[in-house]
């Protein structure tokens, strides 16, 4: 049997009551009226779950911080969601363990109420993930589809001029709609995955951050308000780094990713899955990928 058919462990968290509890996957948990359901009001992580342990937590705690703050929810209390993580993880090993996706999900809860809602899921690491790590995948290159300008006239406090607070695309926020269709468009036409452009400028996949290879470089596009902060990037960069590596943030083109030694795309759970093929160029096989996934292995413990 696949072992993507066993149950998740979820797990509820109240943001108001600082109590976790566990949930039968089987029955129901989402009011009808939950601004994460009718509105996409909400954020979620991913985390990846190895050898009984969520990996990479604190950048992932920062970054559920961050993107709470960009929506204007209740900052979460990370103390309560380590605790609770570690009590699903726990749980789902003891379910026979293996490895697995954490997921946070947090929303502004019912619109009858106010009261936040969380929760986690832990459950199986996909077949097709698993998969794509060993053979590689195929990208299409699509513009996005619009252009965030942070500098439109939102007058700020001292008189200048202030980034509009609803543009939250550097949140991990529950409205994905785009991107789940940017995929379906790309698997109709052949391909595996997305690599957004604007005007040329190469941005991100539609759920994992691109890092090129280039001799003992590597690069990424920096994040900022436009780009989703990458946690298994950040922390790709941060040890290779400490072991020599030159790592830059610096803006590429498509041009710039065919001329890479290879070209990857990073994700808390697919980790590092090598570009095979950009539009219709087939890349040259790498000798790289060991290297480049000791690295990211080493990276999160």
């Amino acid at each position: 049997m696949s072992s993507t058919r066993r149950s998740p462990v979820i797990l509820i968290v109240e943001p108001s009551g600082g109590s976790n509890r566990r949930h039968n996957p089987e029955l129901a948990m989402i009011y009808a009226d939950d601004l994460g359901v009718t509105r996409g009001d909400g954020i979620f992580e991913t985390l990846l779950v190895r050898d009984g342990a969520a990996r990479n937590l604190e950048r992932h705690l920062d970054r559920f911080v961050g993107s709470a703050r960009m929506l204007g929810l209740p900052v979460p209390d990370t103390g309560q969601w380590s605790r609770a993580t570690a009590e699903a993880v726990a749980e789902w090993e003891d379910a026979g363990g293996g490895e697995a996706s954490c997921v946070w999900t947090y929303t502004r809860g019912r619109e009858s109420t106010g009261r936040p809602t969380g929760w986690i899921t832990v459950k199986p690491v996909p077949e097709k993930v698993l998969r794509q790590r060993e053979e590689g995948i195929s990208v299409l290159t699509t513009p996005r589809g619009y252009s965030v300008t942070p500098a439109l006239p939102v007058q700020g406090a001292t008189g200048g001029q202030e980034p509009p607070p609803w543009l939250v695309t550097g949140a991990k926020t529950l409205n994905y709609a785009a991107n789940m269709a940017a995929l379906r468009y790309a698997v109709a036409k052949g391909f595996d995955d997305v690599i957004f452009t604007d005007d040329g400028r190469v941005l991100e996949g539609a759920t994992s951050t691109v890092v090129t290879v280039t001799g003992s470089t590597l690069r990424t596009p920096p994040p900022g308000r436009d780009l989703l902060p990458g946690t298994t990037q950040a922390a790709l960069f941060s040890h290779a780094t400490a072991h020599g590596w030159t790592c830059l943030e610096e803006d590429m083109d498509v041009t710039d990713l065919l001329a890479a030694d290879s070209v990857w795309l990073c994700s808390s759970v697919r980790l590092a899955v090598r570009v095979v093929r950009i539009n219709d160029r087939k890349l040259p096989d790498t000798t790289d990928g060991v290297v480049i996934r000791e690295l990211l292995t080493a990276a999160l413990g």
